[in-house]
């Protein structure tokens, strides 16, 4: 049969040759003479199931039958009857005799027969499984009998077929016939094509041909004896042989036998009815069709038993046959996920059950539905897929992140809410390795700057931890921007002492990319002043970094002494890789409240050494997720005034950032700055340099400054001066506590783009104006207290 298909589809026929799917490998068994074979279609490669019977002339019994099939099977429709998508009729020659075949192309299905082998079910699980299936079969042969009068005549193990979601469908419609009960007397048989039907499922009044009575009966009397047959195929394993076997029910269900007695019931009056049998056995009510049979009408369910289902749902779903729950429950939740019927707890169920799917099949079943679900407004599910975004964000693509997740997920970084603030940050450890560079120096950064000054203390500590975690992943040129002004600018004097802990780890972890002229001249005058900080476990984190920072610098020195320079502009790592970083921002991000609200923090001491291994990292970093907290109001440091706070309008958490919710502007922010050397002043210094050029009225009494690339008055310049700045331009000024360093002048030397354009925090007090630097300053006019100190008491 297979080689003859395969001349046929070689160009021999006539109407094979239209036929747009390819002819694969056949099944073991079909039913009656049809072939069953597995195809693909042609155009898009999809799987589909092709049917083939063949005739040795066009007038053959068979072939009537098969074309009644194909006509039946085109015009009725349901769900668990098979899917029609096309046909042909086809006529070839072997030699001098002409054979005619019918092709019938239906949704991808398989035999019931061996799809049972295939699964393998035992126990309560197979029982449930079997339920299901028969569940299904029920309501097709109902469906047909008492909504369509018609009488299908041949049920039994061969006509059913399971899809790819493990869906049983009634196929087979070979004898399906109208059931006319109007002419009693009349000797034209009901079933014209009966006699394809095995003896062995026909009862006693099909078997006798005795029409009158059929028409009698009622028009289901005859399928449901054949349910009755496929009950026994299916328990008994084996194919019925004989009608006396029917009545051996050892292998029936106990909750299933009394139905199964009634379909199989001598008087055609008297047999069960299959939508009698579908609403009262008891057989099927379980677990497995009480959930599918949930999701099925999950519209017409209301909120409170959607959350009720959906929340017991991952337990359930344990207890469940493993392969339906794979293949049917999954693309059922999806779907009602995508198109929004699924309240958010399902989230959570659907990515425990796709945990036990393949990485193709999760790829391809569940992947696309979660990147469409992060364009959903509902808070909740945004919710559930920043806080399982472990489970699948491994499984994106960086492209799929870099255009279709993060645009979504950065609006998270400017949410009301502090929860949805820090669950977008902390996704960001599993989502910027994706990011490009271009959205990393151009997006990112930009939200982090923001979020570095945030309300909440937990989330301005997790950012400096992200900034220390995604360093590797940022090109140099962004490094040296950012990472040292971040780390100390920011995060040594943040007045939240685990923030100010953050900074210090940040800057051991990422020691590698910093040169031993910014050890010395940047990094550790702003550490060593943390060694007298009120809280212990930062006066132990700087200790711990200053000796790490002096080893680098003294390694440095005894290569220089031995004449061997190389590699002399880069640091050594301190610990491997970035672990106890990481697993200090896991637990960090169960720190919770407001400045205002925290208590003191319980004194953590740790005498091991900062390169030691993680864990004793995450063991000190574990504390302040358990101990209460409060932020010290005294100074952090003794030579300095005490910090602004960080939700202070210095700079960061204003529009001048550039922190925009919309992101047309692809050249704001890095992108236009990436190079480490600029060629040209960034658009920021020119707005700066432009404005200190114009001419201003200054008062005789002041001498005239200079014009340069950083003003000494450059507290003076107002925010409103900046346009797209960064980091750079509002970071606080370095500290004052070693002048000989000159601090300021080495950075400016390195050509830090961050400082060149920096315009310090506003001071907290009321300074008075010196000569115009700022864009439309003023002459500064005699004060009042001047004009009240001439006049005579």
């Amino acid at each position: 049969m297979f080689k003859f298909l395969k001349g046929v589809v070689g160009g021999s026929g006539t109407g094979i040759k239209d036929l747009p799917y390819n002819i694969g490998e056949p099944y073991s068994s079909a039913w009656g003479s049809w072939a069953h074979f597995r195809g693909t279609s042609k155009d898009d490669g999809s799987l589909v199931s092709i049917f083939s019977l063949s005739g040795s002339n066009a007038q053959d019994g068979h072939l009537a039958a098969g074309r009644n099939g194909v006509k039946r099977l085109r015009t009725v429709r349901h769900p668990n009857i098979l899917s029609f998508l096309h046909s042909t009729e086809a006529e070839a020659f072997d030699g001098s005799t002409a054979k005619v075949t019918i092709y019938i192309v239906t949704e991808p299905v398989m035999p019931l027969s061996e799809k049972i082998k295939e699964l393998g079910l035992e126990g309560t699980q197979r029982d449930e499984y079997y339920a299901w299936g028969l569940h299904q079969i029920a309501k097709a042969v109902s469906f047909l009998n008492n909504d369509c009068k018609l009488v299908h005549g041949n049920v039994s193990l061969a006509s059913v077929v399971v899809t790819q979601t493990l869906d049983w469908k009634l196929h087979a419609f070979d004898v399906l016939s109208e059931f006319d009960s109007n002419n009693e007397a009349s000797t034209v048989p009901v079933l014209p094509y009966a006699w394809l039907v095995g003896a062995q499922y026909k009862p006693t009044e099909l078997v006798n041909s005795d029409w009158a009575a059929i028409r009698k009966s009622p028009p289901w009397a005859i399928d449901s004896w054949g349910l009755g047959c496929l009950i026994y195929e299916l328990f008994s394993g084996m194919k019925l042989g004989r009608t006396e076997e029917l009545k051996n029910t050892a292998s029936i269900p106990k909750s299933l036998l009394p139905d199964y007695q009634r379909l199989l019931s001598a008087m055609p009056s008297r047999r069960l009815n299959t939508s009698k049998l579908i609403e009262n056995s008891e057989y099927f009510q379980n677990k497995l069709v009480d959930t599918i049979h949930f999701m099925e009408i999950l519209n017409l369910k209301d909120s409170v038993e959607k959350d009720t289902f959906f929340r017991k749902l991952p337990n359930l779903a344990e207890q469940l046959p493993r392969p339906i729950v794979l293949k049917k429950l999954v693309p059922l939740l999806a779907s009602a996920l995508e198109f929004g019927s699924a309240a958010a707890p399902a989230l959570a169920a659907l990515l425990k059950m796709a945990s036990w799917l393949s990485t193709e099949e999760f790829s391809a079943k569940v992947l696309p539905t979660i990147v469409k679900l992060f364009a959903s407004n509902d808070r909740a599910i945004r919710v559930g897929l920043l806080q399982h975004i472990d489970q699948y964000g491994e499984s994106l693509s960086a492209q799929i992140v870099d255009e279709q997740v993060y645009p979504h997920v950065a609006t998270g970084f400017s949410d009301t809410s502090a929860f949805l603030r820090e669950l977008t940050l902390k996704s960001m450890l599993t989502l910027a390795p994706k990011l490009s560079q271009r959205t990393i120096s151009g997006s990112l950064l930009k939200y982090l700057s923001k979020l570095q000054v945030d309300e909440e203390p937990a989330i301005r500590t997790n950012t400096t931890i992200l900034l220390g975690n995604i360093a590797s992943h940022l090109n140099e040129g962004t490094r040296k921007r950012v990472l040292i002004n971040a780390f100390t600018v920011r995060a040594l004097r943040d007045t939240f002492s685990p923030a100010r802990g953050a900074g210090i780890m940040a800057l051991c972890a990422t020691s590698a990319y910093y040169d031993v002229t910014e050890i010395a001249t940047r990094i550790l005058p702003n550490i060593v002043v943390l060694t007298i900080d009120p809280d212990s476990d930062v006066r132990s984190k700087a200790f711990q970094a200053v000796d790490q920072f002096l080893q680098m610098l003294k390694q440095f020195q005894e290569k220089a002494n031995s004449g061997d320079t190389g590699g002399a502009g880069h640091g050594l790592p301190s610990i491997p890789g970035n672990a106890s970083l990481l697993g200090w921002a896991m637990s960090s991000l169960t720190l919770k409240g407001k400045p205002s609200e925290q208590a003191p923090l319980a004194p953590v001491t740790s005498s091991a050494p900062l390169t030691s291994t993680s864990s004793n990292a995450s063991s000190v970093m574990d504390t302040p997720s358990t101990a209460p907290i409060r932020v010290n109001s005294t100074p952090d440091f003794a030579d300095q005034p005490v910090p602004p706070s960080p939700t202070s309008t210095d700079g960061w958490g204003e529009l001048e950032n550039g922190i925009h919710e919309e992101h047309e502007n692809d050249k704001d922010g890095w992108d236009d700055i990436e190079p480490l050397e600029e060629p040209k002043p960034s658009p920021s210094l020119a707005n700066i340099q432009a404005a200190q050029k114009r001419p201003v009225s200054q008062p005789a009494s002041q001498p005239k400054q200079a014009t340069n690339l950083r003003p000494k008055n450059a507290a003076k310049v107002t925010k409103h001066d900046e346009d797209d700045d960064l980091w750079d331009s509002i970071a606080a000024p370095a500290p004052k506590t070693s002048k000989p360093l000159n601090v300021r002048r080495a950075a400016s030397a390195d050509d830090d783009l961050w400082n060149a354009i920096a315009a310090p925090a506003p001071a907290t007090r009321a300074q008075p104006l010196s000569s115009g630097r700022g864009r439309g300053a003023k002459p500064a006019a005699p004060r009042l207290g001047a004009q009240r100190k001439n006049q005579p008491s």
